[in-house]
């Protein structure tokens, strides 16, 4: 399959990360906690970090490097952030199991881009 359905799931990711943002800092301001409502910018902010790692994904040239960093990418942005949006907003402490998880995806992820930087010699490893 082709790498550059990266670039949409980003454009999916961004949109989702801009509209929770605004939910959260206008419709969460006075229902959450302090702490909850930090949980939760964390997970607009690794969102929408990571999404623009997606999206510079989407538009590389193809390399299974950059394949498996796309994937590890939104497998992080749903767990890490999904989980603690959830948290967040329902407080289910269990969720905090979760996150890590998503977090690894996130380093593997940036060590594939890397792996692929290294390997690049300017055409296609696909």
């Amino acid at each position: 399959m082709n790498q550059r359905r990266f670039l949409f799931y980003a454009a999916i990711c961004g949109f989702l990360g801009v509209g929770l943002g605004a939910f959260g800092a206008h419709g969460l301001k006075n229902v959450l906690s302090e702490h909850g409502l930090d949980i939760y910018k964390t997970a607009v902010s690794y969102q929408m970090w990571h999404t623009l790692a997606l999206a510079l994904v989407g538009v590389m040239p193809e390399h299974r490097y950059l394949r498996w960093a796309g994937w590890s990418l939104l497998i992080g942005i749903v767990l890490f952030s999904g989980s603690l949006y959830l948290l967040a907003i329902f407080n289910l402490s269990w969720l905090g199991m979760i996150t890590p998880f998503g977090g690894v995806a996130f380093l593997l992820a940036w060590a594939a881009i890397a792996k692929a930087a290294l390997q690049y010699s300017g055409g296609s490893d696909g």
